[in-house]
């Protein structure tokens, strides 16, 4: 089943428990939460105390992106935030086999995420062991850049590899993607698409709407 999950990266943090409001009332099922340390990535975002605020009120699917360096310092605290699904960089983690494993021991899901040119040979002795593979389609740290043509191909690639070795891995794609190019990600393979300012400029209602039109192959 394909899944919209919204960047509240995008939204307008001086409204954003309604924004959060908006997008799930609408029908999104998952809410896309970056945290960036200002090292990883050059940027700095939300942390604790934001999650645990939007989490008393919403039922979404957590997703949370961790675009830091040595993440294993803090998943038990983003579980206990509210975090279903923690996602963190092959790029970042030096022992990314016990940082997974980390990460199920603290009872929630584990993705890994790889940037544009990561290749996908990183993944030969982990995929077995995640439930998610957050493909970067722009290079990670701001919103609103363009989406990197090539990251299409490596879509298509990393879900003939889920296919061969039998497993259910959801592929998530995150940069760049709006209501013109959704479908090509999503006939490459991908099946959570991230979407941050395609959903939370104008209209939030009228944006996931359209998405989940796309998505839903309507």
């Amino acid at each position: 089943m394909n899944k919209l999950a919204p960047s509240i990266l995008a939204a307008d943090f001086a409204a954003l428990g309604e924004d959060v409001k908006r997008v799930e009332n609408a029908g999104a099922q998952y809410l896309h939460i970056d945290v960036m340390d200002g090292m990883f990535v050059p940027s700095l975002s939300l942390g604790f105390p934001v999650i645990e605020s939007i989490r008393r009120n919403s039922v979404m699917v957590f997703d949370v992106h961790l675009m830091i360096c040595d993440p294993d310092r803090y998943i038990q605290a983003f579980a206990d935030a509210g975090a279903d699904i923690i996602t963190v960089h092959a790029e970042a983690c030096t022992h990314l086999n016990r940082t997974i494993a980390a990460i199920k021991e603290a009872g929630v899901k584990a993705g890994v995420a790889l940037n544009p040119a990561t290749p996908l040979s990183v993944l030969d002795y982990i995929l077995e062991d995640v439930d998610m593979v957050l493909l970067m389609t722009v290079n990670p740290g701001f919103g609103g850049q363009k989406y990197i043509e090539s990251c299409t191909e490596k879509i298509s690639r990393l879900r003939s590899m889920i296919q061969e070795r039998g497993l259910e891995t959801d592929i998530e794609v995150d940069g760049g993607i709006k209501l013109n190019n959704v479908q090509k990600v999503l006939d490459a393979g991908a099946n959570v698409i991230v979407a941050g300012s395609a959903v939370f400029s104008g209209d939030r209602e009228k944006n996931v709407e359209e998405f989940l039109k796309i998505l839903n192959g309507k």
